[in-house]
């Protein structure tokens, strides 16, 4: 396979609570490859500082019909590890093999109604990337996406890594400028306003991606008992054979 085209970046994690406002609470570095035909890996290295900290390693494969293929996810929680897992994906099954620290070794076969549309990875990037299930022929609303999978139901990611099923309701607010470290853009603006399956229901969730097609996060803000955000803070693209 060939890469015809990168795009290279860090988002800074910070929190919106009024005491600590503007603090750093952690970051992500992240390369997303695209492929000659189509299809793209996404990979990212994220570490959150509070406590307990997590520390995050993702590979994700996407097809060229933009769903995905394959993923790695390592995750360590308070210092130490607690768990690798593979997750497969074909028209009909998803398949997991993981090691956790909780779990033991962990065999799942979990049969698919329908190709996987996408993984939920708990990476940032990976989470702009999922808005590209909204279709944006329709104009503003929203849109529910059916048994998407998750390597965890936590929403830090910090448990497992593991299948669990959910569904996600996606909202389109509309087109918007933007302006981030990086520079100005015209971003999409999303909201993610329901994940039903989840043991916890999920605060609000706003995000703001790129209007390049590549969906790469710009910004998002997550209230309620969370209240984080992400902005990106660096970014470089490069065709293939520029350096």
């Amino acid at each position: 396979m060939t890469v015809v085209r990168s795009i290279e970046g860090r988002i800074r994690y910070t929190s919106t609570a009024p005491e600590r406002a503007g603090a750093e609470r952690g970051r992500e570095a992240f390369r997303i490859d695209v492929y000659a035909d189509g299809s793209r890996t996404i990979a990212a290295h994220g570490e959150i500082d509070d406590a307990p900290a997590v520390v995050r390693d993702v590979n994700l494969r996407i097809g060229p019909d933009r769903r995905p293929t394959d993923c790695f996810v390592r995750i360590a929680v308070g210092g130490q590890p607690r768990g690798a897992g593979w997750f497969c994906f074909a028209d009909d099954l998803a398949e997991c093999e993981a090691d956790t620290a909780i779990e033991g070794r962990v065999s799942q076969k979990m049969r698919l109604r329908e190709p996987l549309k996408a993984f939920g990875n708990h990476a940032m990037v990976n989470d702009g990337f999922l808005l590209s299930l909204y279709d944006l022929s329709a104009g503003p609303g929203v849109q529910t996406t059916r048994g998407l999978l998750l390597s965890s139901p936590d929403h830090r990611g910090a448990t497992g890594p593991m299948l669990f099923a959910v569904d996600l309701a996606i909202e389109y607010v509309g087109r918007e400028p933007l302006t981030v470290a990086p520079g100005n853009f015209e971003a999409l603006h999303f909201r993610m306003v329901d994940v039903p399956g989840l043991p916890l229901a999920h605060p609000p969730y706003d995000l703001w991606v790129t209007a390049d097609g590549d969906y790469v996060l710009l910004k998002a803000r997550v209230g309620g008992y969370m209240q984080t955000a992400y902005e990106l803070s660096q970014i470089a693209r490069r065709e293939a054979g520029h350096v």
